[in-house]
C-alpha cells in the first residue's frame, strides 16, 4: 500500500520544490515532540477555466492568524505562500486536489524553553476524494455526540488552526467510529454544542441557519461560505449559544468543512434528524456551494484564484 511518504510528486518546503520523498524533517523536530505548528487544509477544483483554488486568499490569512497567535514568525509573505500553493498544483499536474500548508518548528533546539527554533513551512496537495464518503453525499451521515470535550477557548486558543489541538478530536472521532457512527459531535466547557472533530456544524429550524458562536468553534472558511450563500437565498442564520437537545428536534442538520465539503447529518445519537435523509435547504445549500466551488456560478468570483494567473491572488 502507497503511504503518505511513499508517494511521486513535488512538495514546496522553506521556498524551493522537492521530490516526495525527500521531504524529510529529523526525529527531534520540535513540533513532532511538542505539537507547536498550524496549518490549513484548502481544495482545489477543476473549472471551466482550469483548475482553481477555492478561498486561498482567505485560508492564508488564517494561517498567519494562527502563526501569529502561536508567537511564531512567518518567514515568508501571505503573498509568497499564495504562490507556493498555485505552483504546488502546477508542478504536481493536478486539476483537482486537497491541499496542507503547515507551519513547524524544526529541530534547532528542544525543551519548552528552546529560543533558537526557526520556522518552517511547507506545501503539499495530492488527490483526495470526498472526506466522509461520496454516498453520504446524499444521503447523509449518523453522528454521535462525543464523551470528550471540545476545549476551554483560554486553555488551547482555539481560534487557531494549530497541530496539538486535533489530539482532542483525534480522540473524539476515534470514539465514535469503533461505535459504527460516521462522525462525531463535540461541545464546550458548558456543555453547549461547539462543532464536529473537522467541521463546523449547522441546524435548520423552521427556515432558518442555526450554528454555534465563534465562542465554541473554529471560525470556518466553509462555514463564512454557507452563510454568505444562505444570506444571498433569503435564508436566515443565527449564530448562537445551541443546547444538545436542540440537535433532536431540528428540521435538518449538516457539517461544513474544506474536507467535508457541505455533509447532511441523517441521524444524531440514534434519533433521525427530520425525516431522517438530506433536507430541502441542505440540498439548496449544498449544490450552490458546489457550483461556487467549480466556477459554475458568476457571483462571487474572487472566491477562485486559478492556477493559469501568473500571481496569487487573495481571495
Amino acid at each position: 500500500m502507497t503511504t503518505m511518504a511513499d508517494r511521486d510528486g513535488l512538495i514546496w518546503l522553506d521556498g524551493e520544490m522537492v521530490p516526495w520523498r525527500e521531504a524529510q524533517t529529523h526525529v527531534l523536530t520540535y513540533t513532532l515532540h511538542y505539537g507547536v505548528g498550524c496549518f490549513e487544509g484548502v481544495r482545489a477544483y477543476h473549472t471551466p477555466k482550469g483548475t482553481a483554488i477555492f478561498r486561498l486568499g482567505d485560508h492564508t490569512k488564517r494561517l498567519f492568524n494562527s502563526a501569529k497567535i502561536l508567537g511564531m514568525k512567518m518567514p515568508f509573505s501571505q503573498e509568497v505562500i499564495n504562490e507556493a500553493q498555485l505552483e504546488v498544483l502546477r508542478a504536481n499536474k493536478l486539476k483537482e486536489a486537497y491541499l496542507r500548508p503547515m507551519v513547524f518548528y524544526g529541530a534547532e533546539g528542544m525543551g519548552l524553553r528552546a529560543d533558537n527554533l526557526k520556522t518552517h513551512v511547507m506545501v503539499a496537495a495530492w488527490t483526495w476524494g470526498a472526506y466522509l464518503g461520496a454516498d453520504n453525499v446524499e444521503r447523509g451521515i449518523r453522528v454521535r455526540t462525543s464523551s470528550y470535550t471540545r476545549h476551554h477557548v483560554n486553555s488551547m486558543l482555539c481560534r487557531a488552526k494549530a497541530n496539538g489541538n486535533y489530539i482532542n478530536s483525534m480522540l473524539a472521532l476515534n470514539e465514535v467510529l469503533k461505535d459504527g457512527y460516521d462522525e462525531a459531535i463535540m461541545l464546550d466547557m458548558s456543555g453547549h454544542i461547539a462543532e464536529g472533530s473537522a467541521e463546523n456544524i449547522f441546524l435548520v429550524k423552521d427556515g432558518a441557519l442555526h450554528t454555534p458562536d465563534l465562542n465554541s468553534c473554529l471560525d470556518g472558511i466553509t462555514r463564512k461560505t454557507i452563510m454568505q450563500l444562505a444570506a444571498d437565498e433569503g435564508i436566515p442564520v443565527y449564530e448562537r449559544r445551541i443546547t444538545r437537545d436542540e440537535m433532536y428536534i431540528c428540521d435538518e442538520a449538516f457539517f461544513t468543512g474544506t474536507a467535508a465539503e457541505v455533509m447532511p447529518i441523517r441521524e444524531i445519537d440514534n434519533r433521525a434528524v427530520g425525516a431522517g435523509k438530506r433536507g430541502p435547504i441542505t440540498e439548496k445549500l449544498q449544490k450552490l456551494y458546489v457550483a461556487s466551488v467549480k466556477g459554475e456560478r458568476s457571483e462571487y468570483p474572487e472566491w477562485l484564484s486559478h492556477t493559469s494567473s501568473t500571481a496569487a491572488k487573495a481571495a
